[in-house]
């Protein structure tokens, strides 16, 4: 049984994490074959959005904790002699962050761990009524090996990053809510209804300035305010050259929903 399930549909990508008799614990399988599915689909001109859920009762509960106790897995792998020299570069957290595509992650159970990780490094985040967040590093004598503590203190500002990180309690969806961790709340038999509507409408728009917009989104978090607006300026003129601009133009002005082309 494959350990990620993929779809694809009215360009919409689903990837489906599919271990669901550990609660989709990461395996290295897993591990691979989402990070490549992320750049397969980054690569994909047809495909304008992402969704990431998972199979069964739960999200993601992080690294696979009975195959670190059997000393085999990802975590044993770290825990290794030399492991200190092991390259982040194609992780699947870092493609996640690299990418293009927007990404939303459909949270239907626990998210802990890497889960937890792995949710935050998405765009937007519609969390189930049933699910739960889990930032439990602290209770296991690690840190958010993830992305967590980059996302964390951007996400939600220092002093919360630090209670969620230092206290390590579960939060529950109208918090993750509240927090700006998840931007809704679903009844848990609708969840993949709406994250298919939110990226329906996001397929729907001219997929060149999505992904221009979340490029320069993702710059702008490094970059002053001057550097930023001359960044934003050039990709306008790459923009007012496409097809797409074309597109929304004649078709604001004729009154109709634009057919954009992503050209």
């Amino acid at each position: 049984m494959a350990d990620l399930l993929v779809e694809k549909t009215n360009h919409i990508a689903i990837l489906k994490l599919n271990r669901p008799d550990r609660m989709n614990a990461i395996s290295v399988e897993m591990l691979n074959e989402l990070g490549e599915a992320l750049k397969d689909f980054d690569n994909d001109p047809k495909i304008r959005a992402i969704i990431l859920t998972g199979e069964g009762r739960g999200f993601c509960s992080g690294l696979d904790l009975k195959d670190i106790a059997a000393g085999k897995g990802i975590g044993a792998g770290l825990a290794a002699p030399g492991a200190s020299h092991v390259s982040t570069r194609e992780l699947p957290t870092v493609t996640l962050n690299r990418i293009d595509l927007p990404v939303i992650c459909a949270i239907n159970g626990p998210a802990a761990g890497y889960g937890f990780d792995l949710a935050l490094g998405c765009d937007m985040r519609l969390i189930s009524d049933r699910a739960k967040l889990m930032p439990a590093s602290a209770k296991r004598g690690i840190v958010p090996e993830s992305g967590g503590t980059w996302y964390l203190p951007r996400l939600v500002g220092w002093a919360r990053a630090c209670e969620i990180g230092f206290i390590a309690d579960d939060i529950a969806p109208a918090r993750a809510v509240e927090l700006g961790l998840a931007n809704k709340v679903v009844p848990h038999e609708e969840l993949m209804e709406e994250a298919t509507r939110w990226a329906s409408k996001i397929a729907a728009n001219a997929p060149l300035a999505i992904r221009a917009m979340k490029r320069l989104f993702r710059h702008g978090l490094s970059e002053n305010f001057e550097s930023h607006t001359h960044h934003v300026l050039m990709q306008l003129l790459v923009l007012f050259r496409s097809g797409d601009f074309k597109e929304g133009l004649e078709a604001f002005m004729a009154k109709r929903d634009p057919n954009f082309s992503g050209r």
